[in-house]
């Protein structure tokens, strides 16, 4: 039974499409407006309005329209001009030149962070809030609602400022090549975007900090200037001499820093970094340089001692720490942890004493998101390649039984918003023969209404044939997917120069069933 099995699987997954019409693409088309003429109709910032169920999106980078589960009636909540004007009345200046990165904190009240500034304002009063500003050369900045603050970098050192108030400094490093609180730590892997980490309640920052004094330089050539210049960085390069980093937690109240004793060797990862529900106690993943033996450790927020280890997960090859830890609210002694122990991410749950209790997702596909619990949190969701490696679906999972429930139907890729109530979901979808649409869904998968259908803004181009299928790996076995763009009129008994178009990893997949196969647009250029 396997092999006709095996077979319409290739079969339904090696799609052709022919873009034949008359338009030909220029260079200026196919590399710098991409994004514009041709990028499928949707929505700028769609994302549910704090816990309503309401949904608000941009508009010409300068409106602000909500639209609800019920009315269906698209309404302007503010521009760009309302925040002006609030701004003026409080006595801040504003250079605001866009909307942009809204950050709900409930039903009518946003953060935004522009020009030196980050604004609390409320839509139902069109009034501001609070503001804080930021010092020169801000990055990474991070409101947190019950501090009422914002932490954020400056150069290599790290600083937080309350709503009015003057920034204080969290580490003074003279020596650039320490830094703190920077998301560039451990070069970014390990799923580490973030570099410093609030705690539940605001009254403390947990942050990375990392001493690069030791790691040698190597030289980057900035080319952009008049005459090219040299611009080092620190890099290790393999079976050289790491960065060397630690966890301080920074108490807002006591103004001093505690770091967790994570020991030796130093030339250590620090991995999937999570606050405890009640800020005692900070979890960190710990792995080693090889990369393939991970504690998972629970530490004493005020001593910085360890207090236990959890659990270990070792493999001869690799071991890969990616998320944060999800704790569940009705039961805060027990989280979620994702982990690859099986071959495939899945998420087990465990208590915090370090007993595996279940787990919860399995079989042969990874989780690629966790969404949110349900109200009672008997489900959860997330979303998986359970249908295709090559496509992206939602599901709901019942967390006693492990059986999951498919709430997204089109074969394709879907990019879900999931609702804060969890009562609706909005997606966004695309396959290889559909370019693009907006749905609003029940979180039990009925279809509410469309929202957006996209036109084939390339329909009157000339783009030749894609087809998408598998090839066998080494092993004669995994089926890997590859794309295939030839020519209009191709001809199969004529040689053509090929370009073969791969950036490897385990995180960067270039084929999916989605808008274009995924694919660039350059790469139909003729």
């Amino acid at each position: 039974m396997k092999k006709p099995i095996l077979v319409l699987l290739i079969s339904v997954l090696t799609v052709s499409l022919n873009f034949a019409q008359n338009k030909q693409l220029t260079i200026d088309d196919a590399v710098y407006q991409q994004y514009r003429q041709f990028l499928p109709d949707r929505y700028v910032d769609l994302q549910w309005m704090g816990e309503s169920n309401e949904f608000v999106y941009i508009k010409n980078y300068s409106e602000l329209y909500s639209n609800s589960v019920k009315k269906d009636k698209e309404e302007l909540v503010c521009n760009l001009n309302d925040i002006k004007v609030a701004m003026k009345k409080a006595g801040e200046t504003s250079t605001f030149t866009y909307l942009h990165g809204l950050n709900w904190l409930d039903n009518t009240t946003f953060t935004m962070e522009q020009a030196g500034k980050i604004i609390i304002y409320n839509t139902k009063k069109n009034s501001l809030e609070g503001v804080i500003n930021l010092m020169d050369g801000a990055k990474n900045a991070d409101y947190n609602t019950d501090a009422k603050a914002a932490a954020f970098t400056v150069d290599n050192n790290l600083f937080f400022a309350e709503e009015d108030g003057k920034p204080v400094a969290i580490t003074n490093e003279k020596n650039k090549a320490i830094v703190s609180g920077n998301p560039y730590t451990h070069r970014q892997e390990f799923g580490i975007n973030k570099g410093f980490f609030w705690s539940p309640k605001g009254n403390n920052i947990a942050f990375y900090r990392k001493d690069e004094t030791m790691v040698a330089e190597y030289p980057i050539v900035d080319y952009s200037t008049r005459i090219a210049e040299n611009n080092p960085t620190k890099y290790p390069m393999a079976g050289q001499t790491s960065e060397q980093v630690t966890l301080g937690v920074y108490n807002l109240k006591t103004k001093k820093t505690v770091f967790m004793k994570t020991g030796t060797p130093k030339e250590q990862y620090l991995t999937s970094i999570t606050w405890g529900p009640n800020e005692k106690y900070i979890y960190i993943g710990v792995l080693n340089r090889d990369q393939n033996h991970l504690k998972l450790n629970k530490y004493n927020v005020k001593t910085g001692e360890l207090v236990k280890t959890l659990f270990e997960e070792k493999h001869p090859k690799w071991v890969e720490p990616e998320h944060q830890l999800v704790f569940l609210k009705n039961s805060p002694d027990k989280f979620l942890w994702y982990s690859e122990r099986d071959n495939y991410k899945h998420l087990y749950l465990y208590n915090t004493d370090g007993k595996l209790e279940k787990q919860i997702t399995k079989g042969k596909w990874i989780v690629t998101g966790f969404l949110g619990f349900d109200a009672k949190e008997e489900n959860i969701y997330i979303m998986s390649t359970e249908e295709s490696p090559i496509e992206s679906h939602l599901y709901k999972v019942d967390m006693q039984t492990g059986v999951s429930t498919k709430l997204t139907q089109e074969t394709g890729t879907h990019n879900v918003v999931l609702s804060k109530n969890k009562k609706y979901f909005l997606d966004n979808f695309s396959s290889i023969e559909v370019s693009g649409k907006t749905d609003l869904y029940t979180s039990e998968g009925e279809l509410v209404r469309n929202l957006i259908t996209s036109d084939d803004k390339l329909k009157n181009y000339k783009l030749g044939n894609m087809k998408v299928a598998t090839i066998k790996a080494a092993d004669n076995k995994t089926d890997l997917y590859y794309r295939l763009i030839t020519p209009p009129n191709f001809d199969p008994k004529k040689k053509y120069p090929a370009i073969i178009y791969v950036y490897g990893g385990p995180h960067a997949q270039l084929v999916t069933n989605s808008w274009l196969g995924g694919a660039n647009l350059w790469q139909f250029y003729i």
